[in-house]
């Protein structure tokens, strides 16, 4: 949900159809989470919201103010965002490396969500246009009214590149080139030529440091959250993802340090309370407490798991299947695996 979308905010994430509980019965609703982090619910029959959606004050600053919307919707159920950034939030593997990452947030444009975007510096998008929630959507349990929705918390580090500027340093080049750094300034990033408007884009998505390739942003990088269905209320939170495929230069650290990563792919609930999902960087997949937020069970993948398992039973007997095959935005393993588990008598 997003006016004059210039941060890619499109609503990535599977609408999940339910009846939802209220005084007066059940109402036909549609769920859908969004990549800012707020959750909507909608009556189905009419498109209404069923929790009222606010207008919040947008900046009107950077390239081209005038076509920014002076206010964009925010949903009252709940969210999945976090606060603003500040620059106690940057963060890094030595002091050298935090320094860098103060100096360029202080260099940035930064007011906040739908932050303008800039071509005379850099401007900070948070969060970045992953989510939030992205594909993979939410889970519901409809029977213990609980939504189980897993999310990301990370920025990216963009400018607008004019025109000419744009020629001269040879938009677009191929991915293997834009991934050590954009038009030769630091950091992992993409250029996108955006050909036919008067602006190409550097993005730098995460926010990653020159070298290292680490965060400039503090852990956790992603989360997974219980949410009570009638209110919206928040029943537990977690980090969710190790740090045991990343690290410095790309080499894993092999550290089961639960830091929470970036993760894309969904969650599915048994009757029985568990939560299996994949999604998060480290390769694993995970049978969750849906009470407790507890890791019960994991395994390990041979690709990475930016998927949405499935549960299904045969005579009697309850399977839980997985696609592995990666994702190259999320730089897992790729992979062509479909991956069964049987689960115990």
């Amino acid at each position: 949900m997003v006016r004059r979308d210039v941060w890619d905010y499109d609503l990535g994430a599977q609408a999940t159809l339910i009846d939802f509980p209220s005084g007066r019965g059940s109402v036909p609703a549609l769920i859908l989470p969004s990549k800012q982090g707020d959750i909507y619910v909608l009556d189905r029959r009419t498109g209404r919201p069923l929790f009222p959606v606010q207008e919040r004050a947008a900046p009107r600053t950077g390239v081209e103010p005038q076509l920014r919307s002076p206010t964009q919707p925010s949903s009252t159920y709940h969210t999945l965002a976090f606060p603003q950034l500040t620059e106690a939030d940057m963060w890094g593997m030595s002091p050298i490396d935090q320094m860098i990452c103060r100096i360029q947030f202080r260099r940035a444009e930064y007011r906040g969500m739908y932050t303008p975007p800039t071509a005379d510096k850099r401007f900070i998008e948070y969060p970045g246009y992953n989510g939030g929630t992205d594909w993979g959507g939410i889970a519901v349990d409809p029977v213990h009214g609980v939504i189980v929705a897993n999310y990301n918390n990370m920025p990216n580090y963009n400018r607008l590149v004019p025109r000419q500027e744009a020629e001269r340093l040879g938009f677009p080049v191929p991915r293997s080139e834009a991934r050590g750094g954009d038009m030769g300034e630091a950091g992992h990033g993409s250029r996108d030529p955006q050909k036919g408007t008067p602006y190409a884009i550097a993005v730098n998505p995460g926010w990653r440091l020159p070298l290292t390739g680490l965060l400039c942003k503090r852990p956790p990088y992603g989360g997974i959250r219980a949410i009570d269905l009638r209110t919206g209320r928040t029943i537990w939170d977690r980090a969710f993802g190790t740090a045991r495929r990343n690290g410095p230069w790309g080499i894993a650290s092999m550290l089961p340090l639960t830091i929470g990563t970036p993760n894309n792919g969904g969650a599915v609930v048994t009757a029985g309370g568990l939560v299996f999902i994949a999604a998060a960087t480290d390769n694993l997949i995970r049978a969750i407490n849906l009470k407790t937020g507890k890791t019960v069970w994991q395994d390990t993948l041979p690709a990475g798991g930016q998927a949405t398992p499935m549960v299904y039973e045969i005579n009697g007997k309850q399977y839980l299947v997985i696609m592995a095959g990666g994702h190259h935005f999320m730089e897992t393993p790729i992979g062509d695996a479909l991956v069964a588990y049987a689960l115990p008598d």
